[in-house]
């Protein structure tokens, strides 16, 4: 289902570039991320995504701990099973989970296709984010699962970019 009232700061026809999705990442680092970090920014995404009636599960996870989790209405167990694996791929490449399947693409292949990796326990898709602290690297992931790949990254950075203040 197409939702275009959950990322209406950007034309979703408009496929990011390898570097913008880079520099997004290079501008969204936090300076701390605390279990009260992760509930402020998991509400905002909660808060954000009801006023949207986005149906979509929200997650947050800082080392190998859940802080945060949600499921809105219109959301499905199978959301959470796409949360799981887009998160794996974040933590094993460091990159976000779209970042990371539009560098597979732009080598003309798939991440599918070349990563040797278990597509039922790894998914390069749109909306996993990396926590990434100044000076630590990526302590943690925000997610956020149920709408088209792209949407659901744009939904994430759009909520750190606002939780930020950037």
């Amino acid at each position: 289902m197409h939702h275009p009232q959950i990322t209406p700061r950007f034309a979703p026809e408009i496929t990011p570039s390898v570097e913008e999705l880079e520099e997004q990442e290079r501008r969204l680092v936090f300076d701390r991320f605390t279990h009260d970090d992760a509930w402020a920014l998991g509400s905002l995404l909660v808060e954000l995504a009801r006023e949207r009636q986005a149906p979509v599960a929200v997650d947050i996870h800082r080392g190998g701990q859940q802080l945060f989790h949600a499921a809105l209405p219109g959301s499905t167990p199978d959301n959470d099973a796409w949360i799981g694996r887009k998160r794996r791929v974040v933590e094993r490449y460091g990159a976000s989970s779209y970042l990371v399947g539009a560098r597979f693409r732009a080598k003309g292949t798939t991440f599918e296709e070349s990563s040797r990796l278990d597509p039922d326990t790894y998914a390069a898709h749109g909306g996993c984010f990396p926590v990434r602290v100044e000076d630590a690297g990526v302590i943690g992931t925000v997610t956020v699962s149920g709408l088209p790949q792209l949407q659901d990254h744009r939904f994430v950075v759009e909520a750190l970019e606002r939780f930020l203040g950037r």
